[in-house]
């Protein structure tokens, strides 16, 4: 695990930017594994940047992303697949039909997660990963427990989860209290990883990251066992 650490939070959006847009420029045609959240957002806005200036070019890109509330209306405005047109793809020159997000109003949760996960191995696999991280460790919402499932699944949402994400639904929205996500196999499938880890509130997180040990009760510290993770941090979460 390689970690980069950064002053500021846009120095550290601008590095992920350069690390998406060298793997899009090596190849043209490359899978795409992104998140949500907060955190990727300023890497977005440059990568939105650079494609406006032609500096990369999305149109043969093909994404996935980690997970989706479940249920929910991909219409919803606090869906992730409202998040990631309104943050990155309506932005660019990508093919909306080459962007998969999990249909979070499928009426099968368990035969939507067993066909995105056919879907990543019929693409040939993620080449490049982004990964944000949860107060208590959760990558995608693989969350704390002593055990984690490898593949897409449905998953309850815990209550540290859904108290860090209420903010987001308005009082009279009810707050999905489950998700579609990749697991930890489908992650650890991908050929490079990056992982982004910023503010004051991840600073505990992260003391777990640059530890010996790793542990399913902080999903995140697994990555250690990744071949090409790199992390990148700003010094809010970094610290000292």
């Amino acid at each position: 695990m390689k970690i980069l650490k950064f002053s500021t939070y846009e120095e550290m959006s601008s590095a992920a930017a350069d690390i998406f847009a060298k793997q899009i420029n090596i190849k043209n045609d490359s899978v795409l594994g992104l998140a949500t959240g907060s955190t990727p957002i300023g890497m977005y806005q440059k990568l939105a940047e650079m494609n406006k200036s032609g500096m990369i070019d999305f149109s043969k890109i093909k994404t996935v992303n980690l997970d989706e509330y479940y249920p929910i209306s991909p219409e919803n405005n606090q869906s992730y697949r409202y998040f990631m047109n309104d943050n990155l793809f309506n932005h660019i020159n990508i093919d909306k039909d080459n962007t998969y997000v999990p249909n979070g109003s499928a009426e099968d949760a368990d035969e939507e997660c067993r066909k995105y996960e056919e879907l990543i191995k019929k693409l040939g696999g993620i080449d490049l990963q982004v990964l944000g991280i949860g107060h208590n460790g959760h990558i995608g919402f693989n969350e704390p427990e002593e055990s984690l499932y490898l593949y897409t699944h449905k998953t309850g949402l815990t209550e540290s989860t859904m108290a860090a994400n209420a903010r987001f639904f308005s009082e009279d929205e009810v707050m999905p209290n489950a998700a579609l996500t990749m697991g930890m196999g489908t992650i650890f499938n991908a050929k490079k990883i990056i992982l982004l880890v910023s503010g004051k509130s991840k600073r505990e997180v992260f003391k777990q990251l640059v530890t010996d040990r790793i542990s399913t009760s902080c999903p995140a510290t697994l990555l250690k066992l990744h071949p090409n993770v790199t992390v990148l941090c700003d010094s809010e979460a970094c610290g000292e």
